[in-house]
């Protein structure tokens, strides 16, 4: 008991560390006019609302191979979620394909965290470079719910209207 409690313990306190480091990073970052930056670069890319909705998954995905998931939600957010306002997008729905986008970060590696519980669990002729080639058809699958998700708004916005709709909301 005692073991897993400062197991517990340990883990809980890299996670706060991530939190604060991150919000840290991202105080002086928008401090310094970063973030503002950031919103009028994607703002005047071309092409259209799609394409910078495009460019900001795309950006978050890459984001999300070397920063953990934790991280990125502190710093990626902030940044990102007033421009998907400013274009139009529905928060709830962009908030939930940041997630959904997030767990592909579960699966790619070096923060692939997923990939270590896989080989946490399998057997010792099971190597590491095995499970990476297993994922790669999940990453795809991702990416595809992803798709889906952006073409198919309705399919993250339905219960929630139905849900607020029947408590008067």
């Amino acid at each position: 008991m005692k073991e897993a409690a400062y197991t517990t313990l340990t883990v809980t306190v890299m996670v706060f560390f991530i939190i604060a480091g991150a919000a840290v990073f991202n105080a002086v970052f928008l401090f310094l006019g970063g973030g503002a930056l950031i919103k009028s670069m994607l703002m005047s890319l071309p092409f259209g609302d799609w394409f910078v909705l495009s460019v900001m998954m795309f950006i978050l995905f890459i984001l999300g191979f070397f920063i953990s998931w934790q991280g990125l939600l502190f710093i990626v957010v902030p940044i990102f979620l007033p421009v998907a306002a400013k274009l139009g997008f529905n928060p709830l729905w962009f908030g939930i394909l940041i997630c959904l986008n997030l767990q592909m970060s579960f699966l790619t590696p070096p923060f692939a965290y997923a990939i270590f519980f896989v080989k946490g669990a399998s057997p010792p002729e099971i190597n590491t470079w095995d499970i990476y080639r297993g994922v790669i058809p999940f990453v795809f699958l991702q990416a595809a719910s992803v798709a889906v998700c952006i073409l198919f708004p309705e399919i993250i916005l339905w219960l929630p209207r139905v849900t607020l709709a029947g408590a008067g909301g």
